[in-house]
C-alpha cells in the first residue's frame, strides 16, 4: 500500500481492534471509515477511568504572617500533564 500524501510505503498497526495505517516516510497516520469514532470513544472511556483525583484544598490562611513571599499553590511548577492513551498507541 502506498501513502496518499508522499507515495511512501505504509505499515499497518492493530491496536485494540483498530487498524492504523502509518507511512514509513512522512509518518502520516491514516484511518479507515469509523476508526476515528472508535478511537474517540476509547479515549473518552480511558480518560474517565484514569481521572486525576481532585486537588487538595488550600491551606488555611496564617494569621499574623505576611502574605507576600508565601508559596503560590496555583502555579505551573510541579504540574505534570496526564498522558493520553493515544500517545501510548505507538510506544514500544
Amino acid at each position: 500500500m502506498q501513502c496518499p500524501k508522499c507515495r511512501g510505503a505504509m505499515r499497518t498497526y492493530e491496536r485494540n481492534g483498530v487498524h492504523i495505517d502509518q507511512c514509513e516516510s512522512c509518518r502520516g497516520i491514516f484511518l479507515d471509515y469509523g476508526e476515528l469514532e472508535t478511537l474517540t470513544r476509547m479515549e473518552s472511556q480511558w480518560s474517565q477511568s484514569h481521572a486525576a483525583p481532585p486537588p487538595p484544598p488550600p491551606p488555611p490562611p496564617m494569621h499574623g504572617a505576611p502574605a507576600w513571599g508565601a508559596p503560590h499553590h496555583g502555579g505551573h511548577y510541579g504540574h505534570h500533564r496526564q498522558r493520553s492513551w493515544v500517545g501510548m498507541l505507538f510506544s514500544t
